[in-house]
C-alpha cells in the first residue's frame, strides 16, 4: 500500500484556496480511481486501486499546522512504510503551475511539512510541491496562500491538477526516480501567468492555520 496525502485547511472557508492545492489534486485523484471519501484519524480517508495496487488518500482535518497527527495515525494503522508516502502540497517558491517532485529535506517553512516531519520523525518520504507562486511586491504571503485563485487562473490550474495526478500515478508505479523524470518539468503550462499575485482576489486569513 502507498499512502499519498493532500494538505489543506479544512471548511468551506478555505476551500480552493491556494494553500489547499494539495486537497484539489487528492480530491482529483480520488475521482480518477473511483474511490469515496470517510471520516477517519481525524482526516478524510480513500482508498483506490492502481496498476494492481492499493492507494490509501488522506486529507487531514486537522489544520494545516497539526497535518502530521492525521497522517501518522493512518499510516501506522496501516503499517505503511515511509518509502511508501507521498505529500501534496502548496510552495510559495515554485513559480505557478510548475510542479516537482522530490525525496526528503525541510519544511521549507510550510507549517504542514513541519508538522508532519515532527511526527514522523523522519525526513525520507517523498513530496510533490505544486507552485503557487508569490504574491508581487510587498504582499502578504499569509494573505496571498489563503486567498482563492483568480477566474483567469482556474484553466491553468486545472492542468496543473492533471499533471499533478499523472506524477502521482508515475509515482505509484515507478518510484521517486521514475516519476521525478515525468514530473520535474520547467515550462508552466500554456496560459499561465508569471505573476499571478498581480489579479487575485482576497481571501481569508488565519495565520495559526497557515
Amino acid at each position: 500500500m502507498k499512502l499519498v496525502c493532500g494538505l489543506g485547511n479544512p471548511g468551506a472557508k478555505y476551500s480552493r484556496t491556494r494553500h489547499n492545492v494539495g486537497f484539489m489534486i487528492a480530491d482529483a485523484l480520488a475521482d480518477f480511481l473511483g474511490a469515496s471519501w470517510n471520516e477517519r484519524f481525524n482526516a478524510r480517508v480513500a482508498k483506490g486501486l492502481h496498476d494492481g495496487s492499493e492507494l490509501l488518500l488522506v486529507e487531514p482535518l486537522t489544520f494545516m499546522n497539526l497535518s502530521g497527527h492525521a497522517l501518522v495515525a493512518a499510516s501506522q494503522f496501516f503499517k505503511v512504510a515511509i518509502d511508501d508516502i507521498l505529500v501534496v502540497h502548496d510552495d510559495v517558491d515554485l513559480e505557478f503551475g510548475r510542479i516537482m517532485l522530490k525525496s526528503g529535506g525541510g519544511d521549507g517553512g510550510h507549517k504542514g511539512i513541519r508538522s508532519i516531519i515532527q511526527q514522523l520523525g523522519a525526513r525520507d518520504f517523498a513530496r510533490l510541491r505544486v507552485g503557487v507562486g508569490r504574491p508581487v511586491g510587498a504582499g502578504d504571503v499569509t494573505d496571498y496562500v489563503l486567498s482563492r485563485f483568480h477566474e483567469s487562473e482556474l484553466e491553468p490550474l486545472d492542468d496543473t491538477i492533471k499533471e499533478a495526478v499523472k506524477g502521482i500515478l508515475a509515482w505509484a508505479e515507478g518510484g521517486c526516480l521514475t516519476a521525478q523524470n515525468r514530473v520535474n518539468r520547467k515550462v508552466r503550462p500554456e496560459g499561465v501567468p508569471s505573476c499571478p499575485g498581480e489579479r487575485r482576489d482576497p481571501g481569508p486569513k488565519d495565520r495559526e492555520e497557515v
